[in-house]
C-alpha cells in the first residue's frame, strides 16, 4: 500500500482522542505536501533568478541606467527596513507584555507576528532586487524578437510569485509543525487546533504590518518623484518625463520597484497566508468536537495550496512563443499558461477536497464548488 493510500485510509478512521503521533501518522503526509510545494517554489524561483543572471545585460548605457535604480532601490528599502525593525521591536514588546506578564494571550503570539514581518519583507526584498537586475536584460531581449523579452519578463516576474507562496507555505507549515507537534514533543500540554489556528492567523498581522510600510512608504515615494519629474524637469528645463537625464525619471523607477515591486510582494504575502489560514480557522470552528474533519478542513487549503505550486510552475513553462511572434501571439502564450493551470488546479481542487473530506459528502462538494467558483471568478 502506498503512503498516499495508506494516509487516506487511516484518515478516514476518526481517533477517539487527539493524537499527535508527529510525522508518521495521517495528516503528517499532508504536512509533507505542504512542505513540498513550498520548497518546490523556492528551488524553482532560485532558477528562474540564475537563468535571468545568465541572460546578455545590454549596451553600457543599459546597464548604467539599470545600476542607478537599482543602487537607489536597495538604499531606500535598507533605510525603510530599519525603520520598520524598530516598529516591529515596539510591537513585539507589547506583545510580550500581554503574553508572558497580563496573560492575556498565547506566549506564540510575539514570534508569529515577527515571523510575519520577516517572511513578508523578505519576499518583498527578493522581487525587487530580481525587478531591478532584470529590467535592463528584457530590454536587450526585446531587441533581439519580442519572444526572448517575454521570457526574460515573465520568469523573472515569476520569482516574485514563486517566492511569495514559497515562503508564505513554509512559515505556515513550519508554524504548525511547532504548535501542533513540538510543543507537546517538548513536554507541555497540547494544544487545541483552535487555539493553534488563532495563533498562527497573528504572524498574518505582522505580514500586513510589513505590507503598509512598504505600499504606502513607496507610494508616496515614487508620486513625490513623479511629480518633481514633471513640474520641474518637463516644465523647468524641458527635458521629457522618461529621459534618462532627468533625475527624477530615476527617483520615479526607484518608486516603482519599491512600491509597485517590494510592496505588492509584501502585499500578496500577506493576502495569501490570510487566505489559507482564515480557511484553516473557518474550517476548525466548523468541526466542533470532530478532529478528523477538523484536520481535514485545516490541511485542505494548504494541501491545495501545495499542488497550486506545482501546476502554476508547469504553467509557467507553457508560456512560450516563436521567435519572431507577433504582440497578439505573446498574450495568447500568457492566457496558454494561465488558462492550463486554472483549468489543472480546478480537477485537482475535486480530487484533494475528496481524499480528505470525502466521509462528508455535501460538505465535500461545497467545499470543492467553493474553490471552483473563486478560480472561475479570478480567470474571468
Amino acid at each position: 500500500m502506498t503512503l498516499l493510500s495508506s494516509a487516506v485510509a487511516v484518515a478516514a478512521v476518526e481517533p477517539a482522542t487527539d493524537e499527535r503521533v508527529w510525522l508518521f501518522g495521517p495528516y503528517g503526509f499532508w504536512w509533507l505536501v505542504g512542505i513540498a510545494g513550498a520548497s518546490l517554489a523556492l528551488y524553482q524561483a532560485w532558477q528562474f533568478f540564475k537563468w535571468m543572471e545568465v541572460q546578455p545585460a545590454g549596451t553600457p548605457r543599459m546597464i548604467e541606467i539599470a545600476g542607478y535604480v537599482r543602487t537607489g532601490a536597495d538604499v531606500y528599502l535598507r533605510q525603510q527596513y530599519k525603520v520598520v525593525a524598530m516598529f516591529f521591536g515596539g510591537i513585539f514588546l507589547l506583545l510580550a507584555l500581554m503574553a508572558f506578564v497580563l496573560k492575556v494571550q498565547s506566549a506564540w503570539v510575539p514570534f508569529a507576528f515577527i515571523s510575519g514581518g520577516l517572511f513578508s519583507g523578505l519576499a518583498g526584498w527578493f522581487g525587487m532586487k530580481t525587478a531591478t537586475l532584470a529590467s535592463n536584460r528584457t530590454a536587450a531581449g526585446a531587441e533581439r524578437s519580442l519572444n526572448e523579452g517575454l521570457q526574460i519578463a515573465f520568469r523573472s516576474g515569476a520569482v516574485m510569485g514563486l517566492t511569495v507562496v514559497g515562503l508564505g507555505l513554509i512559515d505556515i507549515m513550519l508554524w504548525f509543525f511547532i504548535l501542533y507537534w513540538l510543543v507537546p514533543g517538548l513536554g507541555f500540554a497540547p494544544l487545541p487546533l483552535e487555539e493553534i489556528t488563532v495563533t498562527m492567523l497573528c504572524f498574518g498581522m505582522g505580514a500586513s504590518s510589513q505590507a503598509l510600510f512598504a505600499r504606502v512608504g513607496g507610494g508616496i515615494f515614487t508620486k513625490a518623484a513623479d511629480v518633481g519629474a514633471d513640474l520641474v524637469g518637463k516644465v523647468e528645463h524641458g527635458i521629457p518625463e522618461d529621459d534618462a537625464r532627468n533625475p527624477a525619471t530615476i527617483a520615479d523607477n526607484v518608486g516603482d520597484n519599491v512600491g509597485d515591486v517590494a510592496g505588492m510582494g509584501a502585499d500578496l504575502y500577506e493576502s495569501y497566508c490570510g487566505s489559507i489560514l482564515a480557511t484553516a480557522a473557518l474550517g476548525v470552528a466548523a468541526f466542533p468536537g470532530e478532529y478528523r474533519m477538523q484536520m481535514a478542513a485545516l490541511f485542505l487549503p494548504m494541501a491545495i495550496a501545495s499542488i497550486g505550486i506545482v501546476l502554476s510552475v508547469w504553467g509557467i513553462y507553457q508560456v512560450r512563443t516563436n521567435e519572431d511572434s507577433s504582440q497578439k501571439a505573446l498574450l495568447g502564450a500568457l492566457a496558454k499558461g494561465i488558462n492550463f493551470s486554472t483549468i489543472a488546479i480546478a480537477l485537482a481542487t475535486f480530487v484533494v477536497t475528496f481524499l480528505l473530506m470525502r466521509g462528508e459528502q455535501g460538505t465535500y462538494w461545497g467545499v470543492a464548488m467553493s474553490v471552483i467558483i473563486g478560480l472561475a471568478a479570478g480567470w474571468l
